[in-house]
């Protein structure tokens, strides 16, 4: 496939992922979400939240209240993160506002809806969110604030805005149960996204400063099988030269070779550290597409 066919598939790809994904965070807010009073978080939740107060549909609220997020973004962001944020909020507010007049609400058990509304809210942004879209909303301004403010973290101001949106949803709705299902909500969204964006490519990364460096870089690949990368380093306090053995593990061999490590020095000081994904070698492939 030419450098051209391989552009146009995953242009045709990226489409593709973002009417699906949209089209089941589409039917999440309204099958189970809306009819229930519950509000998501971020635009969403307030579009939601204005539905319920005035006749306006929620897409339409969504597509508006974006507008000029999107104006920001193409400024200070990039045009290829607004053109695919822009495309990803279009086909998401439509089907929005389109599937409603086609598929009835469910009214069943509360813990159900919220479930089930997360499931296909989570799988459908990750869908989104795999393809480099964004439905826009608490992420954008997120993003807006932190091209502008580097210091602020960006993690804390969507839990931020999450918290607050959700939080005006028990006074909107009188009733201060919606806002705690809006919780389990997001969870179960935010879980399912990430498991599907991320999957088994999870793993933990170790950095390992050992006096046995050669030896334990040896057993490592030996028994283990898995690559070892000797960086160099020095003691701040000691300034004597060290050595630093860094290997990308999956969370199941993190014992292994600690005790690999352990039983070839006991004094070894190891650091392990979460990673969301591991591309490469033993691990999953790089994906061009």
């Amino acid at each position: 496939m030419n450098r051209e066919n391989s552009r146009t598939w995953r242009i045709f790809a990226d489409g593709v992922f973002y009417f699906v994904g949209s089209v089941l965070y589409a039917i999440s807010i309204v099958v189970f979400i809306a009819p229930n009073n519950i509000s998501p978080g971020g635009l969403t939740g307030v579009a939601t939240q204005i539905n319920y107060l005035i006749p306006v549909p929620i897409g339409t609220a969504i597509l508006f209240m974006n507008i000029p997020l999107m104006l920001a973004a193409w400024k200070q962001i990039g045009l290829d993160f607004t053109i695919r944020t822009s495309i990803c909020i279009v086909i998401s507010s439509a089907m929005i506002d389109l599937l409603e007049f086609y598929i009835p609400p469910f009214h069943g058990d509360i813990i159900l809806t919220v479930v089930f509304g997360g499931v296909l809210s989570g799988a459908g942004l990750g869908l989104i969110y795999m393809r480099g879209g964004t439905t826009g909303g608490t992420e954008l301004i997120a993003r807006l604030v932190g091209s502008k403010f580097q210091h602020v973290p960006i993690g804390r101001l969507i839990l931020l805005v999450d918290a607050i949106v959700v939080a005006s949803s028990a006074l909107v709705y009188r009733n201060f149960q919606s806002a705690l299902y809006a919780i389990i909500y997001i969870y179960v969204s935010t879980a399912l996204m990430d498991t599907l964006i991320y999957g088994k490519n999870k793993g933990k990364m170790l950095l390992i400063v050992t006096k046995a460096e050669r030896q334990a870089a040896a057993a490592m690949m030996q028994r283990i099988q898995r690559g070892v990368t000797i960086l160099k380093g020095a003691g701040a306090y000691t300034g004597m030269e060290r050595q630093i053995l860094l290997c990308a593990v999956r969370p199941s061999e993190v014992y292994l070779l600690r005790t690999l490590v352990y039983d070839i020095d006991p004094s070894a000081f190891v650091v392990v550290l979460s990673t969301d994904e591991v591309l490469g070698e033993g691990f999953r492939p790089f994906n061009k597409i």
